[in-house]
């Protein structure tokens, strides 16, 4: 059976006009930089990468060694090969400008470099995310303002999970399609072509000891999946929660789902608690090509327009169906 790499596929997306060729190379230069930071990721103590950095990031939150190694591998990997005109990161409050003696592209890169940091030190499944915007200001040096475009502007999206075995999936606007590294060969290998999220599900993804605080749709929605099958949905359904969004986001598009991540009393004030450029736009337009669906609970997350980098959001998606259902409760007002 003929082995597909990464490098062959987005070759064969560059020959179909699908991406061009620095977008092709982009993505490659992302993918080198996932490679190291699975490397990182696999040693845990023995690399002393375990355990906390004693920085804050620009959210306020205490970082982990690993967040900043891999923030680290991000920036300096996509620094210097001409595709981009700036990147912006999770953990730092400023655009990050290509250096002056090298040469720039004309995209933008987000990312969260390693998302769900809080499971590293327990050895459970973290993740990288990605996005990718065309720069709107070819000619001049980047600002916050260019980065604010809305998520259905991106010109692809992917994450990696660091799990029993690497994995990065992709999109470009045509599908979801999963790539495994082999550690052996040392490229990623195409796996999971277009991966695609069941319509309906018996499985939900949400912090559950955060119950007291969401709103009354929420709550309602999530009563009427405890209640199972004596309830009004007639049938039993499942928690999982990883804590990870990658990792929680994967399995709903391995086996369905929804994962929720809703506006509650404790991060009112802050729009909610995940980050719409680093995380909700580019896992929406994942779970959306995928055939699923991605709301705030109240409008599409990829219409979203934002104001500011670090900008927070709801987020609720996976399985059109409940997904739909959840909106619909959010429009009810109950």
């Amino acid at each position: 059976m003929r082995r597909v790499t990464l490098t062959q596929y987005l070759i064969e997306q560059q020959r179909a006009a699908r991406i061009s060729p620095d977008l092709r190379l982009l993505i490659e230069v992302v993918a080198r930089a996932v490679k190291a930071i699975s490397v990182n990721v696999s040693k845990g103590a023995l690399a002393d990468v375990l355990g906390e950095a004693g920085t804050d990031n620009v959210q306020g939150e205490a970082q982990k060694k690993l967040d900043v190694i891999a923030n680290e591998i991000l920036l300096q990997a996509n620094e210097w090969g001409g595709h981009l005109a700036a990147m912006a990161s999770e953990e730092v409050e400023e655009v990050h400008q290509i250096p002056f003696d090298y040469p720039k592209g004309g995209y933008l890169l987000l990312f969260d470099p390693l998302d769900g940091s809080s499971n590293i030190d327990v050895n459970i499944s973290v993740g990288t995310i990605f996005s990718v915007l065309s720069n709107p200001t070819q000619d001049e040096e980047p600002t916050e303002s260019s980065f604010l475009q809305p998520g259905s502007e991106q010109v692809a999206a992917g994450y990696a999970l660091y799990g029993p075995s690497t994995m990065l999936v992709l999109t470009v606007g045509h599908g979801v399609h999963g790539f495994t590294l082999d550690r052996e060969m040392g490229s990623f290998v195409y796996t999971h072509p277009f991966m695609t999220v069941p319509v309906s599900t018996s499985e939900y993804a949400i912090n559950g000891s955060n119950m007291r605080h969401w709103e009354a749709p929420v709550q309602r929605y999530i009563s009427e999946l405890q209640a199972g099958s004596s309830g009004p949905r007639g049938r039993d359904f499942n928690t999982r929660w990883v804590a990870s969004m990658v990792a929680d986001v994967h399995r709903i598009l391995t086996r369905g789902g929804i994962f929720m991540y809703p506006l509650d009393a404790k991060c009112a004030d802050k729009g909610g608690k995940l980050r719409l450029m680093y995380e909700a736009n580019p896992m929406a337009m994942i779970v959306e090509q995928a055939g699923g669906a991605a709301t705030t609970g109240r409008e599409r997350i990829l219409d979203v327009i934002p104001t500011r980098l670090h900008q927070r959001i709801p987020v609720i998606l996976g399985s059109a169906e409940e997904v739909e259902r959840v909106t619909a409760y959010h429009v009810d007002g109950r």
